[in-house]
């Protein structure tokens, strides 16, 4: 597995160039997205970001040394009985009821997360009123449907986060996800928040991906071998080999966050042309069928690469880019390309 730290950066300065109203941050939750938060942060960081978002306090932490002078922001909030930990280390929590506002309250500076119709955290409408005043670094809220240009859920939560900013004390504002960078200069605010588009998955679907790709995967091939046409591959024999075929296993299954959906659906490529996946994934094994190609036992099978972009294994398994990345496992040798 290899990551290129310089493609993060990259993505970054031209998700920031998008966006001249203010600064672009960066999401680093769930370990930067499986692919490492702390040398993603520490790239960022020498590239200038000084605005870094994380799920949890327990991500927080082992940054805080990484990223001088920088906002770490703990999206999830406040956990009972930390607020001293946030303090003491200068972590923001994101604050989403007046529950956390009152525990919160003379601590010191938070974010205020103002719910537009996500419904899942945040203060809703009927609740503006009462809340009280902060030391707020910024007030935000999260699109649901950003990715989609034309859904009007877009419009309507503008609308309705306009409406919300003009009842709270004046503070900086917090709109756009990565995919809201790119409906324009109306969902521009004081900061922008992208996610998955720093780690090259496409905030544009069915347009051309303006990122670029920061993840490569390969597998070694354990072993060839001709199956006869009539025979089965793998558990259940769930693919039946119409001809003798020559399939290889590699050393990549479900438990290495290769998806069990992906059986009998995915595609991997050896020196550029595709090897599809036959059978099911297994824990630690898949199998591709290379039947017209010269792979042998000890080559290499692109899984994520040129020709096979982390979007296409998302299709490919029924899901998006960013469950392909954050299952991406430990047991993977990774290879750290510096910004």
């Amino acid at each position: 597995m290899t990551i290129d730290l310089g493609a993060i950066v990259a993505n970054w300065t031209l998700l920031g160039g998008l966006h001249p109203s203010g600064p672009v941050g960066a999401v680093l939750k769930a370990n930067g997205y499986g692919l490492g938060a702390a040398p993603v942060a520490t790239a960022l960081h020498d590239a200038g970001c000084r605005h870094f978002f994380v799920a949890h306090l327990a991500e927080a932490l082992p940054l805080r040394p990484l990223v001088p002078g920088a906002m770490i922001a703990v999206l999830n909030g406040l956990w009972p009985g930390d607020a001293c930990t946030y303090v003491d280390h200068g972590i923001a929590p994101v604050l989403s009821s007046l529950a956390e506002i009152d525990d919160w309250a003379g601590r010191g500076p938070a974010l205020l997360h103002v719910d537009t119709g996500m419904n899942r955290l945040g203060i809703d409408a009927a609740e503006l009123d009462r809340v009280r005043p902060g030391d707020w670094l910024y007030v935000m809220t999260h699109l649901r449907s950003a990715e989609q240009p034309d859904n009007p859920d877009n419009a309507l939560q503008l609308a309705r986060f306009a409406t919300a900013c003009a009842r709270l004390p004046p503070a900086p504002r917090s709109l756009a996800n990565a995919s809201g960078i790119f409906l324009g200069p109306a969902f521009g605010s004081d900061l922008a928040r992208p996610g998955a588009a720093l780690y090259g998955v496409n905030p544009r679907p069915g347009h051309p991906n303006p990122m670029r790709p920061v993840v490569s995967l390969r597998a070694r091939i354990l072993q060839t071998r001709t199956v006869p046409a009539g025979e089965g591959v793998g558990y259940n024999a769930t693919w039946i080999a119409s001809r003798a075929s020559r399939i290889a296993t590699v050393s990549a299954g479900y438990a290495d966050g290769y998806s069990r959906a992906l059986s009998g659906r995915g595609l991997a490529r050896f020196d550029g042309h595709p090897a599809p996946l036959v059978g099911r994934v297994s824990m630690d094994l898949s199998t591709y069928d290379v039947t017209d190609l010269a792979a042998e036992t000890g080559d290499w099978l692109d899984l994520i690469g040129p020709g096979i972009t982390v979007d296409d294994v998302a299709a490919q398994a029924g899901t998006n880019g960013y469950e392909v990345l954050t299952q991406l496992g430990q047991r993977y040798a990774r290879h750290v390309l510096p910004a």
